[in-house]
């Protein structure tokens, strides 16, 4: 998928996603029965009187998800990695659950289920609507009030701004609770700015349904060339006249893509993305369990699209995150 304009992008650090997709890591695919007595016992008495037996198929196989969920998740890099100067810490099960947070920008991207360390960051930014995704939302927001926490700052797509403003209506309606938040639809194109030193920006992404990433941006400011031959005691003349004597200028510094087909490589709107210090991006499926071809037709990238995005160039290093022992032989 790379093309020219991706050769001259600089050193990037690419931290991709597990996959509970894929054979369920493999290592699970010959997983054993959950054990529990009270459900066979109670599997057995209702087989007995010829009912229920749909209903207990279904729940053993909810309970089996479940477990294989949680196994799953175990595997995965809870320490988190630091890249680029960059502490990032994270979850991301295939289906299940993504959130990663940057402590040090005091955002978390996209909510999982809505994990204890993803709590403390002021600022979250989803990136589309399916439940893995965003299904955390209220509870994030709940636990953040329970804490005394101040009222966060959550980032959608517009598209499903007013859907997000319902659903937290009907949490506070059944719970009786504020569930205190900002929430701010952001669109292509716009800024926001998070702090006087950082703003973020939403990019195109290419997934299943509609869905964007974002990037977040360190304000600095340089002085305008016509200005650079001037002793100190001018250019603090001129400051202090009121003139403009410096140029704000953007740098990337870490970007999320959330779900996407690798499309968003080759966007030539995302240059800002593939040129941050820290690029994060999916890979659902890791091997040739599932061709490139199925994992572009759900919306997602198969890691052999990344490993080429990254071996094009020499001075780029890959750090998976948050996959499995077995795929870091």
């Amino acid at each position: 998928m790379a093309t020219a304009s991706l050769f001259s992008l600089p050193s990037l650090r690419v931290l991709s996603r597990t996959s509970a997709r894929v054979s369920r890591f493999q290592t699970l695919a010959a997983r054993k029965p959950v054990e529990s007595s009270t459900a066979t016992a109670t599997s057995g008495s209702r087989r007995g009187g010829g009912k229920g037996g749909g209903l207990l198929s279904v729940l053993d196989r909810a309970l089996a998800d479940e477990e294989e969920y949680r196994r799953a998740r175990a595997q995965v890099q809870r320490k988190g990695v630091e890249v680029e100067g960059y502490a990032i810490e994270g979850i991301s099960v295939g289906g299940h659950e993504t959130c990663v947070t940057v402590p040090s920008l005091n955002v978390a991207f996209d909510i999982g289920r809505g994990p204890q360390f993803a709590v403390s960051q002021d600022y979250l930014f989803i990136t589309h609507a399916h439940l893995d995704h965003i299904g955390g939302l209220p509870m994030y927001i709940a636990t953040r009030g329970l804490y005394n926490l101040k009222p966060p700052t959550v980032f959608v797509p517009p598209c499903i701004r007013d859907d997000v403003e319902d659903l937290l209506q009907v949490h506070r309606r059944m719970s009786q609770i504020e569930l205190k938040v900002e929430l701010v639809a952001l669109d292509l194109g716009e800024t926001y700015e998070i702090r006087n030193d950082l703003v973020a920006r939403p990019f195109q992404t290419y997934h299943a349904i509609p869905s964007q990433g974002y990037v977040i941006y360190s304000i600095r400011r340089k002085l305008k060339k016509q200005y650079a031959h001037l002793k100190g005691s001018q250019i603090m003349k001129l400051k202090q006249s009121g003139t403009e004597i410096t140029d704000t200028i953007l740098y990337p510094e870490v970007a999320f893509t959330g779900d996407t087909k690798s499309d968003f490589i080759i966007d030539p709107r995302n240059a800002d993305a593939l040129r941050a210090k820290v690029l994060i991006t999916e890979a659902t499926f890791l091997d040739d369990h599932v061709d490139v071809e199925h994992a572009r037709e759900h919306g997602h990238m198969h890691l052999s699209e990344v490993t080429i995005s990254v071996l094009i160039l020499p001075t780029r290093a890959n750090e998976p995150f948050g996959t499995p022992d077995e795929y870091k032989k």
